[in-house]
């Protein structure tokens, strides 16, 4: 017997969203295609032709089963958990929504807190069972492998413990519906059987672990790893790295150059731990942050006795860095007698502590960064010429992160992992639609704002769960509009078509009161489904007690309705 009886679909639906302009669907914050089913029939014929039934059907199952658990996220978000069966048919509604199957419910038993799960449901108008026998013809074994896995990967995530659905029955099987029933793995005689279409797919892995011995040989025969915490796809990103790998096994002074927060220290680390020198000292000098009367005692050291409060000899940041390399960040912001005694230094390589009198042989590499235009601050006389050609010999311009988007996934990917990690957060992720909005940000603050933003996020997300827009960007309101409608505080803005403009113009060029275009709207509808009030409601897209209700209210209740047509 068929007791389906699912909440308004509404909340649901209100979640779809067409932009025009920038050729996008969205579901929430998850980005959509809508695909011919014949081409993803074709998809699934040409895996099942690669790998033959068996791994097609693994690979199918564990892609169901990952859109299943998206699905469990955005129901129990929208629904919450108070009433569990209208949060759990939000499941069912949207594989229904997504035009997947019809989904009829007949029995649903579960109870969270004890772990108790049993859900016996039929389907229609299965995308996959058509696909299968039109390809294949009818068939003697259950052919709905990414609807099932849905069905598993949907209950699982939503009572927190692998829930099994198996089909046990399957409209490619001759039946006029697909049955489907899932309970707990260990309540199944044969689970095993079923449940090795959800483990990673052995051949695929081995493939995997090949290509991934290819690449480590590649990458050691032509020099070119990439170090890490230096992540970047871009063609700016890899010039960058390609210089950097150049200069690695030389001695040669490097000036990094680029905006504040691109990475110029991770690039300077990267050099150094490319070098021969990887095992000697990385000394960083902060060169901004230096007091102006403590710059030589820090760079150079000093003597017992050099100034008040010298109580005991003091070794200098060059002579810590010996055999090493040392790191002068901010370069420019140092003063022009300090400038002057860091030129003696790379010229003789001889360093004098403060208040003494001996010279000390040091040998250091080093690497230079500012974010300030060298040239121009030798032109107005605020930076040494002699010490900005020394420096110059070997520049790197690292981009900035709004310049190189394609950086951004990988970024993203990798500090998620890290600071999930940090913060105790377990399978977190990130929506399409806030990937989306940070590719388009303008990014001021470069690589360090994107990590102090990805931070935010992994705090904010519940755990389980995908990292928003509104973890990311707390304050959109003052943001502003790019050309793709994604703002820069990361708000994906709706933009009226040229129909929609045209359409709302003329209603409010008719200078009729909102309470008289909604009763215009309801009679029309009424009339167009023949007095069917049910008929009415789905053309307006509410149900039929919200289409009284309106009626009622505005007494525009059209005497063609029957009592008939009422039921």
């Amino acid at each position: 017997m068929n007791n389906t009886k699912y909440p308004h679909i509404g909340d649901l639906r209100r979640l779809i969203r067409f932009s025009t302009v920038d050729g996008t669907i969205w579901l929430a914050e998850n980005r959509m295609l809508l695909m011919h089913a014949a081409t993803l029939a074709g998809l699934r014929r040409e895996i099942i032709s690669s790998v033959g039934s068996e791994h097609a059907r693994r690979i199918l199952t564990r892609i169901g089963y990952q859109s299943g658990i998206r699905d469990a996220e955005l129901a129990c978000k929208i629904r919450g958990r108070k009433n569990l069966i209208d949060s759990f048919a939000g499941g069912p509604q949207l594989h229904m929504l997504e035009g997947n199957v019809r989904v009829s419910k007949i029995k649903l038993d579960m109870d969270i807190a004890k772990g108790t799960f049993y859900g016996e449901f039929l389907w229609g108008n299965s995308w996959e069972a058509e696909a299968h026998v039109k390809e294949y013809g009818p068939q003697t074994d259950p052919a709905c492998w990414m609807l099932i896995g849905h069905a598993s990967g949907f209950s699982s995530a939503f009572m927190g413990r692998f829930i099994l659905f198996k089909e046990v029955e399957c409209a490619a099987c001759g039946p006029a519906q697909c049955r489907i029933v899932g309970k707990p793995a260990e309540d199944w005689p044969d689970a095993a059987e079923h449940t090795r279409y959800y483990e990673e797919d052995s051949i695929f892995s081995r493939l995997l672990d090949l290509h991934k011995e290819v690449d480590v040989l590649r990458s050691s025969l032509n020099k070119q790893r990439q170090v890490e915490d230096l992540i970047g796809v871009s063609p700016a990103f890899q010039k960058a790295n390609d210089l950097m790998l150049r200069a690695a096994n030389t001695n040669v002074t490097v000036l990094l150059l680029g905006e504040t927060g691109v990475g110029k220290e991770r690039f300077a680390r990267a050099l150094h731990d490319s070098s021969s020198r990887k095992d000697a000292p990385f000394v960083a000098v902060n060169c901004a942050a230096l007091p102006p009367d403590l710059i030589d005692s820090e760079l150079f050291g000093a003597e017992k006795g050099a100034f008040t409060g010298a109580h005991a000899s003091r070794v200098g940041r060059f002579e810590r860095a010996d055999g090493g390399t040392l790191f002068l960040d901010e370069i420019g912001e140092l003063p022009l007698t300090a400038q002057a005694k860091i030129l003696r230094v790379l010229q003789g390589g001889e360093v004098e502590r403060l208040g003494g009198n001996q010279t000390r042989k040091v040998n250091v590499r080093i690497i230079a960064a500012t974010n300030v235009d060298l040239k121009a601050a030798v032109k107005n006389g605020e930076f040494r010429s002699d010490l900005f050609y020394r420096l110059n010999v070997y520049p790197i311009w690292i981009p900035p992160l709004r310049d190189r988007p394609l950086d951004i996934p990988p970024l993203v990917e990798a500090m998620i992992a890290k600071f999930s990690t940090e913060h105790a957060k377990r399978d977190i992720g990130i929506t399409d639609k806030a990937l989306k909005a940070l590719t388009t940000y303008h990014w001021p603050g470069n690589v360090r704002e994107l990590e102090n933003m990805i931070e935010r996020g992994i705090i904010l997300a519940s755990a389980g769960c995908d990292i928003e827009i509104s973890d990311l960007f707390p304050s959109p309101d003052d943001s502003v509009t790019n050309e793709e409608g994604v703002n820069e505080g990361g708000r994906i803005e709706e933009k009226t078509t040229a129909d929609e403009q045209l359409l709302c113009d003329a209603i409010m060029a008719t200078g009729m009161p909102l309470d008289e275009i909604e009763s215009m709207l309801l009679r029309n509808a009424v009339e167009s489904a023949k007095g069917n009030l049910a008929a009415a409601a789905r053309i307006l897209g509410i149900t039929r007690a919200q289409l009284t209700y309106r009626l009622k209210r505005g007494e525009s209740t059209p005497q063609l309705i029957s009592e008939s047509s009422q039921c």
